[in-house]
């Protein structure tokens, strides 16, 4: 594990907890998808229970039901290779365990387990995942074929969004979508049309089109100013049965969480939220409460040794308070320990920290390497101020240097500031010269639009290794 930078879409494999992945959430490979991690894990777990104890204890069926409530929905691994599948599914496997040991050994759990069972769960859980992804694999096309063959589509509308969208159905594997070509007034020289789909003809002809050749699924991709043409294209449609979709002229809009709802009945399209609404919200904050508290507890001498280091080598309070800005940009107090010998609360002014310099403390420059300053911040965590997983949070003085210079800064503050990032695990950390902070607000807003679950669990396990290797720490 190193702090170079890894693409969103390489994690996706890892990370995607909305279940469905590009196949889509109807999609039944992708319901089934879904239960093969969660589901190999209980069922390894029970296997290793029979054959311990003769029979499932409580102990086991507790377990089972925790584990089943971190990791479903599963990761999508049918378009990964081997290679991919193994590394992911150790990696969140690693992640996992290591958690549920933490809190094993916190909570006094673990004394439940024979040290046997525990070894040969933690080897064959991620051997029956790895089996089980490539067994379903191999019966896709046997599964898909007894829905029957692909259904037919035509998309209307050449243009950049429907382009897109051909290209990532065709891309997809057991998409169960056969995209025959695009509708649209304008003459062929004028689009770009994509390589493998041509222009059928022009708008008038969708209806006898669609009845004739059995047409299943129709995207209507044509800009969101073109209502009467949409009306038009509609009322046309009326006397097929097929299934109608519009695909947003949304491009121009950097969505955050975008999704369809309902108001009162009216419907709505969501541009930019919070992923932490509902449900979601509370697993999150659950999991922030029970992980602080579990690290505060195993990292209590840690504390104490930086805290009497600091008090012992240079005068001042062991506590640094800053203030920064948290969830809806209000103001928050962050604890770190102190490093240096002068504390700017960040308000009014913020110099940034340089190699070498001269206001870090001896014992200031160890604990800023190897991030112990950050530590108190866990208790931001169980105050409510902070999450476990986040962007990280700026100075009130960067904050309002930058909030005027890059495009959707604010939006990171739609969730609680974390005590370390997606950004941080790829290389952005320290810097705040306009081209580095740039980076880093890009990360904090990926993170926001994939946030899952087993994306922070796999933030902490990279945070792990880059803590111990980043070379841009000091």
């Amino acid at each position: 594990m190193d702090s170079s930078p890894i693409p969103l879409t390489d994690i996706k494999a890892a990370s995607d907890a909305a279940g469905g992945g590009t196949l889509g959430k109807d999609h039944p490979l992708s319901f089934i998808e879904s239960l093969i991690d969660p589901g190999m894990l209980v069922l390894s777990l029970w296997g290793v229970g029979l054959y311990h104890s003769g029979s499932l204890k409580p102990e086991y069926l507790i377990l089972s039901v925790i584990v089943f409530a971190m990791t479903f929905p599963g990761t999508t691994q049918i378009r990964s290779s081997l290679r991919k599948l193994v590394t992911q599914t150790l990696i969140n496997w690693v992640a996992i365990a290591a958690l549920l040991l933490v809190m094993g050994v916190a909570t006094g759990y673990s004394r439940q387990f024979p040290t046997g069972a525990v070894l040969m769960w933690l080897w064959l859980a991620p051997l029956s995942q790895i089996a089980a992804h490539r067994a379903l694999r191999l019966a896709a096309p046997g599964i898909l074929a007894m829905r029957g063959p692909p259904r037919k589509a035509v998309i209307v509308g050449m243009n950049t969004q429907g382009v897109a969208l051909a290209r990532r159905i065709r891309e997809t594997p057991y998409s169960q979508i056969e995209v025959s070509g695009f509708f649209d007034d304008r003459e062929l020289h004028r689009l770009n049309a994509p390589m493998g789909f041509g222009l059928i003809d022009r708008l008038a002809a969708l209806p006898a089109y669609v009845q004739a050749n059995d047409v299943q699924m129709i995207y209507l991709s044509l800009p969101m100013a073109s209502q009467p043409r949409i009306l038009q294209v509609l009322d046309g449609l009326k006397d097929t049965t097929a299934s109608i979709y519009f695909v947003p002229d949304m491009f121009v809009t950097d969505l955050i969480q975008g999704r369809s709802a309902s108001v009162c009945g009216t419907p709505v399209i969501s541009v930019c939220e919070t992923p932490f609404r509902g449900t979601t919200g509370l697993v999150k904050r659950a999991w922030d409460i029970l992980l602080a508290s579990v690290i505060l507890v195993l990292i209590a001498p840690v504390m104490l040794a930086v805290a009497i280091g600091i008090k012992l080598t240079s005068p001042g309070p062991i506590v640094f308070k800053q203030r920064r800005y948290g969830l809806d940009g209000k103001e928050i107090m962050v604890y770190k320990f102190r490093s240096m010998t002068v504390t700017e609360d960040g308000e009014k002014s913020y110099t940034q920290v340089k190699r070498g310099d001269a206001r870090v403390t001896k014992i200031g420059a160890f604990i800023r390497k190897t991030s112990l300053d950050e530590l108190p911040q866990f208790i931001n965590v169980l105050q409510g101020r902070m999450s476990v997983v986040g962007p990280r949070p700026h100075a009130i003085a960067v904050n309002e240097q930058y909030r005027k210079q890059i495009s959707g800064y604010m939006i990171r503050h739609k969730v609680r500031p974390g005590i370390t990032g997606w950004a941080q695990v790829n290389g952005f950390r320290g810097g705040d010269d306009l081209e580095s902070m740039q980076r880093r607000i890009e990360f904090d807003l990926d993170y926001l639009r994939n946030w899952s679950l087993r994306l922070d669990l796999y933030i902490i396990a990279r945070t792990v290794g880059v803590v111990f290797k980043d070379s841009k720490a000091f």
